[in-house]
């Protein structure tokens, strides 16, 4: 019996993959995957071998099957079966990635199942018996599987079919597009100053409203904020409304910032949009909805142009082709009875922004470890260990383990790697010259700030 595969927009997404399957016939070789780690191989296993030659007339007619005539004739039969089971014994491995991309889509356990059989199959692996995506997903990931030719293409029909205002994000640029997932949100293109709109996203905060500590009775002593001070001015950002927010566009101190929260990484970053090149309209960070490895992707609105979260940068768009890169300030994690005795002049987002919701991920959702793939994990720390993260004058990322750091400061060592020096502020960390002034750092989860950062230094102590 045949099964409806999707809604309309899902007919208009792959009906474009029948040119790029078309494609795939152009001779590409691609490379195999460089050695790994002892600790890969431990979890996920040696990696199948991978073909560099074309795909063959029936490999090219079997992937229209699947993955276009299902989608024109909403429908999931004997053929698309058929088909699929013909993809699956090709033995390339790149086709997992399409095949992954189109899972977190499909609609119903059961086309979940066959497509899940087919990747397993095709990296040779047993079948998934729950989180099939997710299984598929870490294992492309860990053996950093190649993607197949024109994957971008294939990739941005499968999503903007889903969320056209996607269209924009999905071009060429310095990011591995293998590794960017759907959040599970839509995409918050708000135009600036739209706090007060709504959206079905997660809603950026601009200009947001404050008050002082003492209008602030809304907040608990230990409720976790997120500071940051500015040319001398103060402000606590709650937790309680970033994990709702996740971005602010705000002023501090006379200058402009951008504040991305990811509440799946445990980073609050804070970044200057004032210091762009001439000619450069000032950019305003709004989440797209994707993730890369469970961290969020970030935009610009005005420009649509993708920036890597954790370093600042713009990677696709015209702000990567005139080389935005935006200067980290410090944040730093802490309670609010210790932060506003620390700094009894701070100002604090007003509890409306919260828009009435109280939620908290670390203890809950994301309690047990990531719930989106992330591959491969650095085992050198658990992967929701509590770390400060900063780069060096010389460009070395550094990550100090909070617990052991916060014991090492109170006890009255020094801690200093290079130019940075951490210090105690409000209850918090963070890194400074030895001249004191800031260097931006921020506080995350060990995982995120390992994959984004591979050759970090871990300070031992």
């Amino acid at each position: 019996m045949a099964t409806t595969f999707g809604s309309t927009p899902r007919l208009l997404i792959l009906a474009s993959l029948m040119m790029l399957f078309a494609l795939w016939s152009t001779a590409v070789r691609a490379e195999q995957p460089a050695a790994l780690p002892d600790y890969v191989v431990e979890q996920f296993g040696q990696p199948p071998a991978i073909p560099d030659g074309d795909l063959s007339a029936d490999l090219k007619a079997a992937a229209k099957m699947a993955f276009v005539d299902s989608i024109e004739g909403s429908t999931w039969g004997t053929d698309q079966e058929v088909a699929l089971r013909t993809l699956a014994a090709s033995k390339d491995p790149r086709l997992a990635w399409p095949i992954s991309d189109l899972m977190r889509f499909a609609p119903g356990q059961a086309l979940n199942v066959q497509l899940a059989n087919a990747a397993a199959t095709l990296l040779e692996i047993d079948m998934p018996t729950e989180n099939h995506w997710g299984v598929i997903t870490d294992h492309l990931i860990a053996w950093d599987v190649p993607a197949p030719p024109d994957y971008l293409s294939a990739k941005r029909a499968i999503f903007t079919g889903i969320i056209p205002g996607w269209d924009k994000i999905f071009v060429e640029g310095d990011i591995d597009w293998r590794m960017v997932s759907w959040g599970g949100v839509l995409i918050d293109d708000r135009a600036y100053d739209a706090t007060d709109e709504q959206c079905n996203c997660i809603p950026a905060a601009d200009n947001p409203e404050v008050s002082s500590a003492a209008e602030a009775t809304w907040l608990k002593d230990s409720d976790i904020v997120f500071g940051v001070v500015v040319n001398g001015e103060a402000r606590a950002y709650p937790r309680r409304i970033m994990e709702v927010r996740e971005m602010v566009n705000d002023t501090l101190g006379g200058r402009d910032l951008g504040i991305p929260y990811c509440t799946l990484c445990g980073a609050a970053q804070a970044y200057f949009t004032d210091d762009v090149p001439v000619g450069v309209e000032r950019p305003v960070l709004r989440t797209s909805g994707l993730l890369i490895r469970s961290n969020k992707v970030m935009y610009d609105v005005r420009t649509h142009s993708v920036f890597d979260t954790f370093l600042g940068h713009a990677v696709t768009g015209p702000l990567a082709k005139k080389g935005v890169k935006l200067e980290q300030a410090g944040v730093v994690t802490t309670d609010w009875g210790t932060w506003k005795t620390a700094h009894p002049e701070t100002t604090v987002l007003v509890e409306e922004l919260a828009l009435g919701r109280d939620f908290d991920f670390r203890n809950g959702r994301d309690a047990n470890g990531p719930i989106f793939p992330v591959g491969d994990v650095d085992p050198r720390l658990p992967v929701h260990e509590d770390i400060i993260g900063i780069v060096t004058a010389s460009g070395k990322p550094v990550a100090f383990q909070r617990s052991k750091a916060m014991a090492a400061l109170q006890g009255g060592n020094e801690i200093a790697v290079d130019n940075v020096r951490l210090t105690l502020d409000g209850g918090g960390i963070k890194a400074v010259d030895a001249n004191g002034a800031d260097l931006g750092s921020h506080q995350a989860f060990w995982f995120a700030w390992s994959q984004f950062h591979p050759t970090t230094e871990l300070w031992e102590g």
